[in-house]
């Protein structure tokens, strides 16, 4: 009955979170109301106490000044130099830089939207189809929360699972490189003969353009190098992220004023709101099924019938890329990880290995249609509508399904780095 309200809710499009808090009347209707709706509100609030959560608005803060600070053209100047001469230059530039915003923001989203702005116009003078470059902006923006620092990365490990967020920043470093890769082979050999002979640049513009290009790649470096070093905890990183993001908009490039602070902080609350909401409603959910076995029973019916891993690990992509289809990451994530990730212990998978798994996989339903907030971003700088957007970004899920199957078989891709430097 709880599962049923929630599809329908979500069916007739009620928000998720509100689609949670109306299952959640079935378990109010079977005891004592005042209680039980006490239960649950206490439920809801414990779900968000949490000193860790400070991590995602500040790292949603630090994101958003960096953004503001004006990096995303040095961003794109300091990738033009390092790949924009390969065959399909424009297109390789458009990947790397995903790569490098990864380290600013670890949002796909913002990841799509602001690199959007720039690449789809720009790709499109180059001879691009436009419905092509809004399809590889969407794809490559995928990169963003698997590269550390990444906001999905620590929802997962300090408020799901608890597994060690140092060993889940390293895990994430080699599948998204990996990923930009393959897509950059993609490039290669379907799309380079779209791009025309970039022009040459000065030695002493280049100069410039890579160290104006250097300066916000030391965020994501003294960021997660102290979380490494066990200096600072992922909120305490957050928190130096956000001073380092203020004083390069505002001292050194000098693109931030105070008055463009209230409407960044706006944006930061109300982007925190939405998932500190969706939070709490999975919190009061999670205890719900806690309460009436269901981990438990699901877990003895799995072990029953499922005796592979690596069968197990197949359903569970399936059943999260069927899940990225009608749900946002994060809340796919805080609705099924606390049910899975027990059965892939007791299976003996790494949870590193899953955690990257997971959020890897849900990461792409950021644009598979018809709930990819990344396809309707890109949509809405392109104009191309979602049928010629989701058509041509079809080859581009197929590359990034292939790179998950590849860390999903090969477990040694995502657990090297973290071994090798003993988490």
């Amino acid at each position: 009955m709880v599962y049923l309200i929630l599809l329908v809710g979500l069916a007739i499009g009620v928000p998720v979170a509100f689609a949670i808090v109306a299952a959640l009347l079935y378990f109010m209707a079977v005891g004592e109301f005042p209680y039980q709706l006490a239960a649950v509100a206490t439920q809801m609030f414990s779900g968000i106490n949490s000193f860790a959560l400070l991590a995602i608005p500040l790292f949603i803060l630090a994101g958003e000044l960096m953004n503001e600070s004006g990096i995303t053209m040095r961003i794109i100047a300091f990738s033009k130099i390092l790949v924009g001469r390969l065959r399909g230059g424009l297109a390789h530039v458009n990947i790397w830089a995903s790569v490098i915003f990864a380290g600013l923001s670890g949002s796909a989203v913002a990841d799509t939207s602001a690199l959007g702005r720039v690449f789809i116009p720009e790709m499109e003078k180059e001879g691009y189809p436009r419905d092509f470059a809004a399809a590889l902006t969407a794809a490559s923006s995928v990169i963003g929360p698997i590269i550390p620092p990444s906001i999905p990365v620590i929802i997962y490990a300090l408020i799901v699972t608890g597994v060690s967020v140092p060993a889940l920043f390293l895990a994430g470093i080699v599948p998204g490189l990996l990923l930009a890769i393959f897509l950059s082979g993609y490039v290669m050999i379907f799309a380079g003969k779209y791009q025309k002979q970039p022009t040459a640049l000065p030695s002493g513009e280049k100069r410039k353009i890579l160290l104006e290009g250097v300066i916000p790649l030391f965020m994501p470096v003294f960021v997660v190098g102290s979380i490494l070093l066990g200096i600072v905890t992922p909120t305490e990183a957050a928190a130096f992220a956000v001073a380092y993001a203020l004083f390069v908009g505002m001292v050194v490039f000098r693109k931030i004023h105070v008055r463009d602070l209230p409407s960044i902080f706006t944006r930061t609350m109300v982007d925190t709101a939405v998932i500190m909401i969706i939070i709490a409603a999975v919190a009061a959910a999670n205890w719900l099924l806690t309460f009436n076995r269901v981990p438990n029973m699901l877990t003895d019916l799995t072990i029953a019938y499922i005796t592979s891993q690596w069968t197990f690990l197949l359903a569970v992509i399936v059943l999260f890329l069927v899940a990225g289809l009608f749900l946002e990451g994060i809340a796919a994530m805080l609705v099924l990880v606390p049910i899975l990730h027990p059965i892939a212990v007791g299976m003996g998978v790494d949870p590193v290995h899953f955690g990257i798994i997971v959020i890897f996989n849900l990461m792409i339903g950021l644009i598979t249609p018809p709930m990819g907030l990344c396809l309707f971003v890109a949509d809405s700088v392109a104009n191309v509508g979602l049928a010629r957007l989701s058509r041509r970004i079809l080859p581009l899920f197929l590359v990034e399904l292939l790179v998950l199957l590849i860390i999903t078989f090969v477990p040694g891709i995502v657990t090297g780095l973290p071994r090798l430097l003993g988490y």
